[in-house]
């Protein structure tokens, strides 16, 4: 059997126990990750009369004078963007947190702004203060913004690579699902109606203390246990829980020759993890760094939140009976949340460059249809009302299948270990910079342009998919060392991958030097990046 062969086979060794423990671990890190982002974006919009009636009152009690409908609109402004500015303080907070304490030991400690925020908001009511819900929607949004960098961090270090995008794209599945879930318990019938708002917006904290429950049970990073601490024990202990009481030889020397080489970085000693700063300034990653930035940016100017907020317009031009409009709005939630299982079961097939310009491109051409769409609709053309809802979902399912939940891969895939937390801090804050920005300028955009506004959004998802399309290589099922050679060529740098001697198994990296006692195993053929290397000892170990 070929080198690569062998490899596939390892790499899919006892696949009951390794999937069930991955699975597990998921599910944990996500009820309490991005679920919580998705979640706390669709339960604010339930409650919105009732929440701008208690300003209105709160301010009737304390001054003796009513609030102007601007005002109250700006007061409610700031209760939304503080969920932004929060978001970005926690994008800003992930990478020293990641360092620091570790992918899961971070995001267990993310639950207390949450626990917190919840605590505020249930007692906005009793202390007659409208600013403490503003002060529980920043919270919650420094949580978001934690666990929107750091879980996709943990999942891209902890899956195989052959389940590598499908694992890190369920941090988009859990997104969608949030927002889904959001919608149905935001319903009159359950917790949106008037009495019972604080309570939805404080239900956060339940997906919160499941966390807290279940996550310590499951294990750390293996490549944050290896190369941030340097503990190969751990690291073997944890790899072989996630891979079914297995830990695959060919995996774990690709981790170790990773850790070598960061080290080799800093003159062989250990290598300390960059900050955003040194990733500007580093030429060596400035292709990758736009790669990121673009997809981030990207993801958020392209209009995607905004038209759920412009969802309830649509179905009420269209004649939806008002009482119904929050029904139909589960919908576009339901959308999301089923483009994002399918795209999750297609990523490893069609790849990730691909569901990332196809999204943008499909999403492109929807931005004309709705544009034509409104602008008929206002001349009163019949039909074209039920064009601009399909519209809607075609838009968000679009979404859904490709910017969802490739950008949230893309740092992990494509930095090193000393890199990947700089990168995701650059690439959170512009994400949350640019939440803030559309939440801001978009009631001004539909103001200004009317049946055009989403014209702005056309011009994102276009540019996106050309600069995407030729800077942005494949990363399906490669190592760092082959998707870094991918960009040299890209860019016009043709670079040999080639390891160093001391990389080779039985020099300094070698795969004994593990455990005290290891198991002396068999030989096989392998290749590192580039350059072959047969008749190397690989060991394994149960």
């Amino acid at each position: 059997m070929s080198s690569t062969g062998k490899k596939e086979a390892e790499e899919r060794s006892n696949p009951a126990g390794s999937a069930r423990t991955l699975s597990l671990t998921v599910c944990s890190a996500a009820i309490g990750g991005t679920f919580q982002y998705g979640y706390n974006i669709s339960i604010i919009n339930a409650p919105t009369i009732y929440i701008q009636n208690f300003i209105n009152d709160t301010y009737m009690e304390r001054w003796k004078t009513v609030l102007d409908t601007p005002q109250v609109t700006l007061v409610w402004t700031l209760i939304v963007s503080a969920f932004s500015l929060g978001g970005l303080l926690g994008a800003l907070l992930a990478g020293p947190m990641a360092v620091r304490f570790g992918r899961k030991a971070s995001l267990l400690l993310n639950n207390s702004f949450l626990l917190v925020g919840a605590v505020v908001v249930l007692t906005c009511k009793v202390a007659k203060s409208f600013e403490m819900i503003i002060l529980a929607r920043f919270l919650v949004g420094i949580n978001s913004g934690v666990s929107m960098n750091i879980q996709p961090m943990y999942f891209g270090e902890s899956a195989p690579k052959h389940l590598r995008g499908a694992v890190a794209f369920s941090s988009a599945v859990f997104t969608a699902f949030g927002i889904f879930f959001g919608q149905v318990v935001g319903l009159t019938e359950l917790l949106g109606s008037e009495p019972l708002w604080p309570y939805l917006l404080a239900s956060n904290a339940l997906p919160a203390l499941i966390q807290l429950a279940t996550l310590p049970w499951f294990p750390e990073s293996p490549r944050y246990l290896l190369i941030d601490r340097g503990d190969r024990e751990a690291c073997v202990h944890a790899l072989g829980r996630l891979r079914g009481g297995h830990v695959p030889p060919l995996e774990m020397e690709e981790m170790l020759q990773e850790q070598q080489m960061s080290a080799a970085l800093k003159s062989g000693s250990s290598a300390s993890a960059k900050t955003p700063w040194s990733l500007f300034k580093d030429r060596d990653l400035r292709f990758q760094l736009r790669t990121v930035m673009t997809a981030s940016s990207a993801m958020m100017l392209c209009g995607n939140d905004s038209i759920y907020f412009y969802a309830s317009y649509i179905f009420m031009e269209a004649g939806i009976p008002p009482e119904k409009i929050q029904y139909i709005t589960i919908g576009t939630g339901a959308s999301e949340f089923t483009a994002s299982i399918l795209s999750n079961l297609m990523i490893e097939w069609v790849g990730r460059r691909y569901l990332l310009i196809g999204g943008y491109s499909l999403m492109a051409c929807w931005s004309v249809v709705f544009t034509i769409a409104l602008t008929l609709q206002s001349q009163g053309v019949a039909g074209m009302a039920y064009l601009s809802m399909a519209c809607v979902f075609a838009y968000i399912l679009s979404f859904g299948l490709g910017p969802a939940g490739v950008t949230g891969i893309l740092p992990a895939e494509i930095f090193d270990q000393t890199a990947r937390p700089a990168a995701y801090m650059v690439a959170g804050s512009l994400m949350w910079i640019s939440l803030f920005l559309v939440g801001m300028l978009f009631p001004f955009i539909v103001n200004g342009l009317g049946n055009y506004c989403f014209l702005p959004f056309l011009v994102v998802c276009l540019v996106s998919a050309v600069v995407l399309g030729l800077t942005m290589p494949e990363t399906k099922g490669k190592t760092l060392a082959q998707i870094t050679a991918e960009f040299d060529r890209k860019n016009g740098r043709v670079m040999q991958v080639e390891e160093p001697e001391q990389y080779q198994l039985g020099k300094a990296s070698s795969f004994t030097t593990l455990t005290d006692n290891p198991e002396s195993g068999h030989k096989t053929d392998h290749k590192t990046s580039g350059k072959s290397t047969n008749g190397t000892e690989v060991l394994g170990y149960i």
